[in-house]
């Protein structure tokens, strides 16, 4: 953990919004469109740019590298940096480097992935909470080449109430994605009032909620991870059985910012008032131009949102 310091300056840094930067999984990256992008996003007023990276050609910090020094305000955030594509210590390295020369600017988002990350790197995934903490604790081994005297938070991808309780306990926070409001108020009760919590909310822009409907619905859909652990936590936020077996149009509502800027806006105010300290949306990556032409469009809406009041319900500890 950095300390209370390190935390109050990301915040300010980030801003309540930001956004991924709309990038394929299946492809190679385009670095030249991905300079454009986050260039696109700072000149239209987004706090913050986040990237992400699988097991392959996609290393975050090469990218943040790139993308730091060709814009200027913009904070950058990793939304997540995966713990099988490089060694702890080395984790802590980069990122360290990276807040030293550009400081006040990096958000490390760290996340467990997927099985077969790990399989792709050699390793096994084990338990993602005990693999997690051990993660987190190399970190701060010493290693054979000193890392720069530099802070940067570090937050965990916490999409339950074990990892969620792993970052409250041992990160400076959490980065929670695809969930509704709900979560958002669970994990500030969790994480408590000093922790960074930033939430990914997945964005489909459009004339309106009923036009965008059916492809939010998509994004809920298809969303990875367990869909058994998802049922059960989404039970224990409110949500009946009916509304996650049809994925009801409550639960896409609650879960998906979609529609006008106004929809979209309200949707993102929602989370903050929840506690979130940062909303990052995440569109679809796979038409670049029309991703960014919609986060540019729904950009004015934004404009100004913060935290009119926090709400603390959420599923039994």
């Amino acid at each position: 953990m950095q300390g209370t310091d390190v935390i109050a300056a990301a915040r300010s840094a980030l801003g309540p919004v930001g956004a991924y930067l709309p990038v394929s999984f299946s492809t190679a990256l385009d670095i030249d469109q991905h300079r454009n992008a986050a260039a696109r996003l700072e000149r239209a007023g987004y706090g913050a740019a986040w990237v992400n990276e699988g097991i392959g050609g996609k290393d975050v910090f090469a990218q943040l590298g790139i993308l730091m020094s060709a814009t200027g305000r913009l904070a950058f955030g990793t939304g997540i940096a995966n713990i099988w594509a490089r060694a702890a210590q080395t984790m802590h390295g980069g990122a360290a480097l990276l807040a030293a020369a550009f400081p006040e600017r990096l958000v490390l988002g760290l996340g467990v992935g997927y099985p077969h990350q790990a399989a792709a790197s050699g390793r096994e995934f084990g338990k993602p909470v005990t693999t997690m903490r051990g993660y987190l604790e190399q970190m701060d081994v010493p290693g054979f080449v000193p890392a720069p005297d530099a802070g940067y938070p570090r937050i965990v991808a916490a999409n339950g109430r074990r990892m969620l309780a792993l970052a409250a306990e041992a990160a400076d926070g959490a980065i929670p994605a695809g969930l509704p409001p709900e979560y958002t108020a669970y994990a500030r009760q969790v994480l408590g009032p000093d922790r960074l919590l930033v939430a990914g909310l997945s964005f489909v822009g459009g004339a309106s909620q009923g036009e965008t409907r059916a492809a939010a619905r998509a994004r809920v859909t298809g969303a990875p991870g367990n869909r058994e652990a998802r049922a059960a936590l989404l039970a224990e936020l409110g949500y009946a059985a009916d509304d996650v077996e049809t994925v009801s149009d409550r639960l896409v509502d609650s879960m998906v910012a979609h529609g006008d800027p106004e929809s979209v806006a309200a949707k993102v105010k929602e989370h903050l008032t929840a506690g979130a300290d940062h909303v990052a949306l995440l569109g679809d990556g796979s038409d670049y131009e029309l991703a960014m032409s919609q986060l540019e469009r729904v950009a004015p809406a934004l404009a100004g949102l913060g935290v009119a009041g926090r709400r603390t319900p959420g599923p039994s500890q």
